[in-house]
């Protein structure tokens, strides 16, 4: 997606082999008009595999799963928490994910009422490194047997294994961005 490799060029930074800093746009302080043009890109993506309900995780995958959920049509949104409440039903889904941002484990649920059996599933996240998300996402629609239509990335790391993973898995997976390297700060992109 060419507006978004241009903000990433623009605004992005690469710190040191592995990090992509995108918060000046995408998952700190959000450009509106980018990320809704993000999840129109990823509907049609995915719009003839006839989602019935968008699946990410909390928090900085919330926004692109909406835009994406609302250019299918309005379908929901569910997100999966990194923390247990008070008010959370006992009859949750559950999955361990090591958070490569964040440098720790983290196990996400949800309850199973917001992943009815049979459910046409589309996994959004703004970022794919090592696929550890969304395999998480993978797990808990198999808890609750939903039926997985494809993985939509914001920005992939193309040097990580998660995408390749993710592919030889046969999942279908879209990312409107892919890093191939970060080179003395420099992110540098696959060609459109």
């Amino acid at each position: 997606m060419r507006e978004l490799r241009e903000a990433i060029e623009k605004f992005g930074q690469g710190i040191g082999q592995d990090i992509v800093k995108v918060d000046m746009f995408l998952n700190h302080r959000i450009e509106t008009g980018l990320l809704f043009r993000m999840g129109e890109e990823l509907a049609e993506r995915f719009r003839e595999d006839k989602p019935d309900l968008v699946l990410t995780v909390e928090a900085s995958g919330i926004a692109l799963a909406l835009t994406t959920a609302r250019a299918l049509g309005d379908i929901p949104v569910v997100f999966a928490k990194k923390s247990a409440t008070v008010v959370q039903s006992p009859d949750v889904a559950q999955a361990k994910v090591y958070s490569f941002t964040h440098k720790r484990e983290n196990v996400i649920r949800v309850d199973k009422r917001y992943l009815p059996q049979g459910s046409r599933v589309l996994i959004v996240d703004d970022f794919l490194a090592d696929g550890q998300a969304c395999q998480g996402m993978m797990a808990l629609c198999a808890q609750t047997d939903c039926q997985i239509v494809g993985i939509g990335i914001g920005i992939e790391k193309g040097f990580m294994p998660g995408g390749k993973n993710l592919r030889e898995m046969g999942v279908k997976l879209a990312s409107l961005a892919i890093v191939t390297a970060i080179e003395d700060g420099k992110i540098l992109l696959t060609d459109d």
